[in-house]
């Protein structure tokens, strides 16, 4: 969502949020359970909506808990949602339970990422993928999107780099819509930049190595990627908190890489 310097109250920023989420006043009214008429008065500054009617509107479209705080900003209220350092004291619990999750997954490799990926914490199943890597690229803080992406990081070790590539970029360009986020953004803009494939989807070869399948999953677009002088095959998966109450756990998301075939489980159980 774009901002402009006539964005300067909550009815502007509601106003934006519904049109990103491509709803009408009337069905964000059913929605919220209001009026047509109360909707478009708050949106045009006719009407100032409560605390509470800010967050409400705020929760039917699904608007970020960081942005929420700017909206409740821009209506005159403090922000509901504290922003706490992952090195605070108050985070020693949840520290200590993502690391006993990331330890558990072992030798499966898994990571947390923040709201601009970068890397919180990771397991042993993520260093045996790290071979090779340029030095600057693991200094802290270790940016995954950096990480993969770039030509002296991953992204020649992957097999299938145009289509983990075009994934990685869209995911990246629909969180930075969605969070309206200018840092996302620029991130987006410079790992987009690096040097893509030559002659656009890789051959047929991609999708296979050595004791690996040709044809893709129908499932789940893997992750193929040379490590250890084999092909291993992964699939990810992005978990979140549920209804997070403060922004920096809003925007933990752990990441976890499953084997997509028997061979890239047998190498992973060997590596116990």
């Amino acid at each position: 969502m774009t901002r402009t310097v006539d964005d300067v109250n909550v009815g502007s920023l509601l106003r934006g949020w519904r049109k990103l989420r491509r709803i009408t006043q009337l069905e964000l009214a059913l929605k919220a359970d209001s009026s047509t008429r109360h909707i478009s008065f708050i949106e045009t500054g006719r009407s100032t909506p409560s605390r509470s009617m800010v967050l409400h509107l705020a929760e039917q479209l699904d608007v970020p808990v960081r942005e929420r705080n700017s909206l409740l900003v821009a209506a005159g209220y403090a922000p509901s949602f504290p922003e706490t350092p992952m090195t605070a004291p108050a985070m020693t619990p949840l520290r200590a339970g993502l690391e006993q999750l990331l330890t558990a997954y072992e030798p499966h490799p898994a990571l947390v990422m923040d709201g601009m990926y970068d890397v919180v914490a990771a397991n042993r199943g993520v260093q045996m993928l790290l071979e090779g890597v340029a030095g600057h690229l693991l200094r802290p803080p270790m940016n995954a999107m950096r990480l993969t992406l770039h030509p002296q990081g991953l992204a020649p070790r992957i097999r299938n780099l145009a289509e983990w590539r075009g994934h990685l970029l869209e995911r990246m360009e629909r969180q930075a819509a969605l969070r309206s986020s200018d840092a996302l953004h620029s991130l987006y803009e410079e790992v987009a930049a690096y040097p893509s494939p030559a002659g656009g989807a890789p051959p047929a070869e991609a999708w296979r190595g050595e004791g690996h399948s040709a044809a893709p999953h129908p499932y789940a677009l893997p992750l193929r990627i040379e490590a250890g002088g084999r092909v291993l095959s992964f699939i990810s998966t992005a978990t979140t908190f549920n209804t997070p109450m403060d922004v920096t756990v809003s925007e933990l998301a752990v990441e976890t890489f499953l084997p997509a075939d028997a061979e890239t489980a047998a190498v992973l159980q060997a590596a116990r």
